[in-house]
């Protein structure tokens, strides 16, 4: 008998409603895998696969023309605390279908995020030390638990095409530590953790703090930033990005979800100017749906909204009105290559960071064969 639960509850294509589901072509990258990115048909048969020289930094999307954008894990420098390992990046690289590397901006410091805008700049997230009395203004979290007496926190930069600095955000000069304290089950390692960027336009950037549970709007001429969902809305979130008409697309997690006892996640639309809450998708019962930690949403063009339970590997796409009409669990299984990452999560996994669902004309080259 299969000793693996989630082999054992079946893997690749669970079901497809093809009157309801917008067709495309899926890509994910295994989170445990060797730099393998895959991407699926509708049927969920193998379509195309990348091998490039990195184990995921998180995650793999498409650019125009089919170039793929990739964030790889370099692990070029010692890990600067146990869960470094886990999310670090390091190489933002874009790749032919051939995987052979087109371009690359490296910093090894580098975590979870990159926004590759069309014309070459890269938005990501980082990190710099705090140490002494600045670490210590730090509020919440596990006492005792810093990297060595050093609190890393968040920096989000964005490059030129060519690597130059174009614009930096540094969460210690901008936000309060007491106002966004982290909450009391997280290790003071990493604050405030943003796990995902996006350009709301040319003079706005949206940020998810997922270790202080916030989702916050960054005026870049400012620094300053308006919170649109703090604790009291979302828990441990992750993927704020736009999805039109001045909305924005959130995973709610629901890791120490406030006022609740039964952990659950659910997918959120936010107003981009106001925070108030929109659609809403959670399963029936609620607590079938969960991931801990990771994943991700997308709006398709139909309506309909891709999402990522990444702890566990499944992507399915759900209508307008929550019903579920594709349903796919990755059936890569693997560990972790490097000693220092499979010390902390160890045995075999099919985690993902997030999915991302493209049209057929959104990949001319495989079209074209």
């Amino acid at each position: 008998m299969e000793q693996n639960t989630l082999k054992r509850r079946g893997t690749g294509l669970i079901g497809l409603d093809p009157e309801l589901s917008w067709p495309g072509y899926t890509l994910y990258a295994p989170l445990a895998g060797r730099g393998v990115v895959d991407l699926v048909d509708p049927k969920g048969e193998p379509a195309h696969r990348w091998e490039l020289p990195h184990r995921p930094g998180r995650h793999a999307r498409l650019l125009p023309g089919g170039i793929l954008a990739y964030n790889g894990a370099t692990l070029s420098i010692p890990p600067l605390f146990a869960m470094w390992r886990k999310y670090s990046g390091g190489s933002m690289g874009k790749y032919g279908p051939d995987g052979v590397l087109r371009t690359e901006f490296r910093d090894d410091y580098q975590h979870h995020d990159a926004h590759h805008y069309d014309d070459g700049r890269i938005l990501y997230t980082a990190v710099e030390p705090l140490t002494g009395a600045a670490a210590a203004r730090v509020e919440g979290g596990v006492p005792g638990t810093e990297a060595d007496g050093v609190v890393w926190a968040d920096v989000i930069r964005e490059v030129a095409a060519d690597g130059t600095p174009l614009w930096e955000w540094k969460a210690f000069e901008h936000l309060d530590p007491g106002e966004f304290g982290l909450q009391p089950h997280y290790w003071r390692e990493h604050w405030p953790l943003i796990n995902s960027v996006y350009p709301l336009d040319e003079d706005t950037v949206v940020a998810s703090l997922r270790s202080v549970s916030a989702v916050i709007r960054i005026d870049r001429r400012t620094g300053h930033y308006a919170v649109l969902a703090d604790r009291s809305t979302v828990a441990q979130q992750h993927h704020a990005t736009p999805v039109g008409d001045g909305k924005l697309l959130v995973f709610d997690n629901g890791t120490f979800r406030t006022g609740e006892s039964v952990t659950y996640s659910r997918v959120i639309e936010i107003d981009a100017e106001t925070g108030e809450l929109g659609w809403t998708y959670q399963d029936s019962p609620r607590e079938a749906f969960f991931t801990p930690f990771m994943g991700g949403a997308q709006r398709l063009p139909n309506g309909n909204t891709l999402i990522t339970e990444a702890a566990f590997g499944r992507i399915f796409e759900v209508t307008a009105d929550g019903r579920v009409c594709w349903e796919y669990v990755v059936p890569s299984f693997t560990s972790y290559p490097d000693p220092d990452t499979a010390a902390v999560f160890p045995g075999l996994s099919n985690a993902i960071f997030r999915a991302y669902r493209y049209a057929a004309e959104d990949i001319p080259w495989l079209v074209s064969r």
